[in-house]
C-alpha cells in the first residue's frame, strides 16, 4: 500500500457534527478509505466502552494505522511500532490486553493497548499494520469486530520504569476539525454550555483538532455527560473519550 493511499481515511464520524454547525467537513484521516456498504454501520459503537475487567467485551467497527504515526510517540510515552501487535482504544488502560475476533473471517489476534484512538465515532479501536494483517484487515481497511479483555500472556512486556497510573479522567470528543478557528469556535460554545471544553490536537500528514468537552472522575460519569450533549446539541456522534493521552 502506498503512503498516500493509506492516509485518505475520510474522518466520516463527524461529518454529521460538522454539517449541524455548518463548518466545512475534514477530508483526512489515518487509514484506508472506508468501503461504503449497502447498509452502514451505526453511528455509535453498538456497546458502550468496556472497563478493564478480564472477560469484558465490546463491539463494533476495527481500522487500523501505520504511517505517518510509525517511529512516533504513542499515548502511553513509548514509540509505536506499526509491525508489533499493539492498538489504539478510547479509555483501556494502558498495558491491558485485548483479543480481536474479526466477525467476517473467525480469525482473532491479541494485543496490547498502548495508545488512543480512533477518534472517529462508530470506531472502537485502531490496530497495527501487523495486528490488521493477522486478520486480514489490510484489504477492506474497516471491518467489524468483538473485543474481550484477556490476562496478559506470560511473556508480556512489563515496563516498571513507569510510574503507577494516576486516576483516570474522561472527556467527551464532539468533534474533529481539519481547520483550528472552526474547532476554537465550537470549543468555545461547549465551554459556555458545559464549564470545560479543550482542543487536543492530533498529529498526522496534518494537524487536525479535536473538541473535548469535560473533565469527569469516572467513565459513567462521562457517558452522562454524553448523552446530555448528544440529546441538548443533537450530536448523535459525541462519544467518551480517556483524557490521559494528553
Amino acid at each position: 500500500m502506498t503512503r498516500a493511499r493509506f492516509n485518505l481515511v475520510l474522518l466520516s464520524g463527524v461529518a454529521g457534527f460538522l454539517s449541524a454547525c455548518g463548518k466545512k467537513k475534514v477530508k483526512t484521516a489515518r487509514g484506508r478509505p472506508s468501503p461504503r456498504p449497502s447498509s452502514r454501520p451505526s453511528a455509535r459503537p453498538s456497546s458502550p466502552p468496556v472497563p478493564a475487567v478480564i472477560g469484558s467485551t465490546e463491539s463494533g467497527i476495527a481500522s487500523w494505522y501505520g504511517h505517518p504515526y510509525h517511529g512516533r510517540q504513542a499515548a502511553d510515552g513509548e514509540i509505536y511500532d506499526m509491525e508489533t501487535l499493539v492498538a489504539a482504544h478510547r479509555t483501556l488502560p494502558f498495558n491491558t490486553w485485548v483479543r480481536v475476533y474479526n466477525l467476517s473471517n473467525s480469525k482473532t489476534i491479541d494485543v496490547r493497548i498502548i495508545d488512543r484512538g480512533p477518534f472517529i465515532e462508530g470506531r472502537i479501536i485502531d490496530l497495527s499494520h501487523a495486528a490488521a494483517k493477522a486478520i486480514d484487515l489490510i484489504g477492506p481497511g474497516v471491518t467489524q469486530v468483538r473485543l474481550e479483555i484477556i490476562p496478559p500472556p506470560r511473556n508480556a512486556r512489563v515496563d516498571e520504569s513507569r510510574p503507577a497510573a494516576e486516576a483516570a479522567l474522561f472527556g467527551v470528543q464532539v468533534g474533529l476539525y481539519a481547520f483550528k478557528a472552526n474547532a476554537e469556535r465550537v470549543q468555545q460554545n461547549m465551554q459556555t454550555r458545559y464549564g470545560s471544553a479543550r482542543l487536543v490536537a492530533r498529529q498526522g500528514l496534518s494537524t487536525v483538532w479535536r473538541v473535548v468537552v469535560g473533565r469527569e472522575n469516572s467513565q459513567d460519569t462521562a457517558e452522562s455527560l454524553a448523552s446530555r450533549i448528544r440529546s441538548a446539541e443533537n450530536l448523535p456522534e459525541a462519544f467518551v473519550v480517556r483524557l490521559d493521552e494528553n
